[in-house]
């Protein structure tokens, strides 16, 4: 992998808990998966320390499932508003991981459901300029997610194979 650091541009994608970022910061070029005031204050707050622009998606659960991570679609704006205010923060979109099922068109609301949070996002102007990034949509249903305008996809399975079951 440090061959490629250099080549490639390194997504964190998952939970983050506040006291991982300064580490996550020195692994990571960009955080798909802030969820919370709090961890938005932490990311300003070490990005700044490095006199670094960090671009970041706001994670939304947009199913509200209890055992996801991410904001709530009602809470998205408040954290778009916090993060507007963050110098060192730059929002690139929204990511979203749709509740697990077999067939792809099931996650087809989930993925509109956060198109139209981005389009209500960007009408309220609440942060500078329009932001474009969708992140949705992994390797059983990328065809799904970006017909539902993916700008990004997650192929784990698909370049890797399946996880090993223990």
């Amino acid at each position: 992998m440090p061959a490629l650091r250099e080549r490639a541009t390194w997504h964190m994608i998952g939970h983050l808990q506040k006291n991982k970022v300064r580490r996550a910061l020195r692994l990571f070029d960009v955080i798909q998966s802030v969820d919370s005031i709090r961890l938005a204050q932490a990311l300003e707050r070490v990005a700044g320390e490095s006199g670094r622009a960090l671009p970041v998606y706001i994670e939304v659960n947009v199913a509200e499932e209890a055992t996801k991570f991410g904001v709530r679609p009602k809470e998205l704006f408040p954290l778009a508003e916090t993060l507007a205010g963050c110098a060192h923060l730059r929002v690139e979109g929204l990511m979203t991981i749709p509740p697990y099922t077999d067939d792809p068109e099931a996650a087809r609301p989930y993925f509109r459901q956060l198109r139209e949070l981005l389009d209500q996002l960007n009408r309220r102007r609440i942060l500078p300029g329009e932001i474009h990034g969708l992140s949705m949509g992994m390797s059983h249903d990328f065809e799904v997610a970006i017909e539902e305008g993916a700008t990004l996809i997650r192929l784990g399975t698909a370049i890797w194979g399946p996880r090993p079951q223990p």
